[in-house]
This record gives structure tokens, sequence and C-alpha cells, in this order.
């Protein structure tokens, strides 16, 4: 990076700290994450590149703010993304754009506008042949997919996400975290279909401290809710995300790993740690800005009313 900037050359100065970003982001740095990228969209506004201010914007959305579960400022961000590539009309700016505003939405908990957002990411994504937004894209329509009960779908969503890692031979720990998904989709349509050593595989391979929590919650999720015999290693799972999205600085998603231990709780008929924890679940939705997150959890809590 310094090579680059010392000689002048801009692209590769903003190359270089894109990647930088990037790696932070990986790491769950999301200080430095964002330094990196803001220095990027500097230098993007500096040159009036109108794809290259977009994709700044959300990298910024998504890579800093949404993992790092600061919905508000994410979702301000991204929505002004869009209104910039649709003033564009770039086809790459409309990629990046909806790809992060969808993110955004999800992270809000709107999973119908999520939905739709991601949806026409997707599209650009392979009009303009950028795979590894279209990667990131479906993977958090899978998502959106499974929080609206349609697993089919979902599972189809992390299948195609996966493939593309695949084909392309790049994010292999986009790839696991697909391949996990996939797995999860599967299990909430046939409990009897979990292939538990693919999924201890694909938790050992992941190199992405941000994938962490995620992985341990997925695998939650599956022990919670094919059977009632598996109830220990579902809290086993649970703990170890709230532990990792804790310790990564990942507040939105410690919120639902909260969530899910509420709802093992509940399943147990322990209504004090039920309480307990989705309590802690609102307070962290609250302070991130996850209003439909927040809505769905106080509405569970009112029902002990």
């Amino acid at each position: 990076m310094h090579f680059s900037e010392e000689v002048g050359d801009a692209v590769s100065s903003v190359l270089a700290n894109w990647g930088l970003g990037y790696t932070f982001f990986c790491n769950c740095e999301f200080e430095m994450a964002s330094k990196y990228f803001s220095k990027a969209l500097g230098m993007n506004l500096d040159a009036r590149s109108s794809w290259g201010i977009v994709s700044m914007k959300s990298n910024l959305a998504v890579f800093c703010n949404y993992f790092s579960g600061n919905i508000d400022a994410g979702f301000d961000r991204s929505a002004e993304a869009v209104r910039d590539a649709e003033e564009s009309g770039d086809v790459i700016s409309k990629a990046l754009a909806y790809a992060g505003h969808g993110y955004s939405c999800y992270g809000k908990g709107n999973l119908e506008e999520a939905e739709k957002q991601l949806l026409k990411g997707i599209d650009f994504c392979a009009r303009a042949n950028i795979p590894s937004y279209e990667v990131g894209s479906r993977v958090c329509l899978g998502e959106t997919y499974f929080d609206m009960g349609d697993f089919t779908r979902s599972q189809g969503q992390f299948e195609k996400a996966a493939s593309i890692c695949e084909t392309i031979q790049f994010f292999p720990s986009w790839g696991c975290l697909s391949r996990a998904g996939v797995e999860r989709s599967k299990a909430m349509i046939d409990n009897k279909d979990v292939n538990w050593e693919a999924l201890a595989v694909l938790i050992q391979k992941n190199r992405m401290k941000t994938f962490e929590g995620m992985h341990q919650r997925y695998l939650g999720e599956i022990f919670l809710k094919i059977d009632d015999r598996h109830f220990s290693d579902a809290e086993r799972c649970i703990r170890m995300a709230i532990e990792a999205d804790q310790r990564n600085g990942m507040m939105l998603h410690l919120g639902r790993d909260h969530a899910l231990y509420a709802e093992l709780f509940q399943r147990k008929g322990d209504r004090s740690k039920f309480q307990e924890h989705l309590g802690k679940a609102i307070d962290l939705f609250r302070e991130c800005g996850a209003d439909g997150w927040l809505k769905k959890a106080e509405e569970e809590l009112a029902t002990l009313s």
C-alpha cells in the first residue's frame, strides 16, 4: 500500500486499502476495517468514481456496520449507496448497492425488504459478473428464507453460494458457511438427513473469526430443532456461539444467540432462564437498532404476561 501511494498509483492504492479493510473484517477488527474502507472511499470521492463510491459505502455498511451490529448507521449508509446507484444507472453500482442494502434490511429484521433488495443484488451481480458479491447476497438470502421458515428456498440459496465458491475456487470460508447453511436447512426439512461429520469438518476449515459464532449457532439450531433428545448438545453449541460473538464484537449475532438460547430454555420449561436470555437479546437488539428482531423478541416475552 505504501509503495502504491509513493508512486501515485491511485488504483493500486484503492485496491490495497480495500484489501486491508477486508482482512481486518475477517479478523473482526471492525474499527481498523472501517479506517481502510473509509480511506478507499475518500480516494473514490476525489476521483468522482460513481461505482467506486457505491462500492466502498456498501463495504462499510456490510463488513463494518452490519457485522459489528451498528445496524442504524449501516442502514443509512447502504440506503445512500442505493440512491447513488440508481442515480448513476450503472450496473456494477446497482449490484453492490442492492446487495449491501439487503444486508442492512436483514439486520433491521425487515425480511420482506431484505428479500427484495438481495434478489435485485443477485440479478445485477450476475449481469456484471461479480461472483464475490453474489455469494454474499445468496448467503444473506439463505438466512432470510430460513428466518421466514422457507427452508427449501433457504437450502437452494446456500447451495448456489457454495457452488460459486467451489467453481471459482475462492472464498473458502464463505463456501464452508454456505455448506453449513445447506445442512441446517436440510435438517429443518428432514431431521434424519443431518451430515454431522460434514458439519464438523466445515467448522474446522473455517478461517474467518467473523463466522465462528455463526457456525456454532447453525449447529445449535440443528440440535435444538430436530428433536428433544439433544438439548445438552444444543446448549453447548449455543454457549460457544455466545462466547465467540461476544469475543469478536458481533453484537447483532450475539443477540440472535441469546434469542436461540431463550428458545432452548422455553422448550425445557425453564421460565426464568427464558426471560433472562430473551431479555439480553432485547437489550442487544435495541442497542443495535435491529427494530424487527426487537419487536419479535418483545412479542415473545409478552406471551409470558
